[in-house]
């Protein structure tokens, strides 16, 4: 038998009976659970559910939908059902350093990633070859201060095209109006050099090398209208010593960033990342 595999993610006031009411749900319509998640914050009584769910391939989403919905207004749950057999589209901004452009590819290449590179964008042109390598689109987008609202327009034209579900940006030079970062919220992943809120703004390596730090890392997350402040998806960090230079903290600070950014993606397109107001919620397993 032919089975059709979803994830249901929902949020909702805490209360008794959450749990039951969907699983019970789900059972009714022939649904095996392959994973479940799930996470109550205290503070705001908010409660978090992520189930991974195969059915028979004759039930749809719309006939979920639709054997949820009691559940859903009874709780008053914000909830959501995506497909696990569709392949994500995404769209891949990078300035001149492309390791996290990459790694993406790599990762996309060997089956880790479950996802469709759309199209590149750049304000340069150092990574066109690669994209043209892999037959993907490239977007040579220059960006100054006359044309940046066009540009952005532009992007958002682009993911209404390519039916893009997310954008990521792998070490775009350029800071996003709070407009597109408002437009957007939610669809952006930005890799950060640095492993936040410590050492922002430029050359992060440079001043933790000067600070003496024996921690670098890199920080994943969404962009908001609030410069490096999105809620954080994913970290890393790498010990390092006085024995190094510059250069090698750059070097370390390389392979973390690609791999950060990697997951942050990863957890996003498989409905792993859920908003909590200013935080997230992180389903890893």
């Amino acid at each position: 038998m032919t089975e059709t595999k979803f994830i249901l993610k929902l949020s909702c006031l805490d209360q008794p009976g959450i749990v039951a009411a969907i699983t019970t749900a789900l059972a009714a319509r022939g649904a095996n659970i392959l994973e479940s998640n799930q996470f109550c914050d205290r503070p705001t009584n908010q409660l978090f559910l992520r189930i991974a769910f195969a059915v028979p391939a004759a039930i749809t989403r719309d006939v979920l939908e639709l054997a949820l919905k009691p559940s859903v207004d009874r709780f008053d749950m914000k909830l959501k059902i995506e497909d696990l057999s569709r392949r994500p589209k995404i769209i891949i901004m990078v300035s001149k350093f492309d390791h996290g452009l990459l790694h993406i590819l790599y990762q996309i290449k060997v089956g880790w990633l479950n996802a469709e590179v759309a199209a590149v964008v750049s304000n340069h042109e150092d990574s066109r070859g690669t994209a043209e390598h892999e037959g993907i689109p490239y977007y040579y987008w220059p960006v100054n201060k006359d044309n940046k609202t066009e540009r952005e327009e532009q992007l958002i034209e682009l993911v209404r095209e390519t039916g893009s579900e997310l954008v990521v940006l792998a070490r775009y030079m350029q800071v996003l109006s709070d407009n597109l970062s408002n437009r957007l919220f939610g669809m952006i992943i930005n890799i950060h050099h640095s492993f936040l809120p410590s050492f922002k703004g430029a050359k992060p390596y440079h001043q933790a090398h000067e600070r003496g730090v024996k921690l670098i890392g890199a920080t994943g997350h969404y962009v908001t209208a609030d410069l490096d402040e999105g809620p954080i998806i994913e970290q890393e960090t790498e010990r390092v010593s006085h024995a190094m230079t510059t250069e090698d903290f750059v070097a370390a600070g390389r392979d973390i960033e690609s791999r950060v950014l990697a997951r942050a993606v990863k957890f996003h397109l498989e409905g792993r990342v859920m908003l909590n107001h200013h935080r997230t919620v992180v389903f890893t397993q």
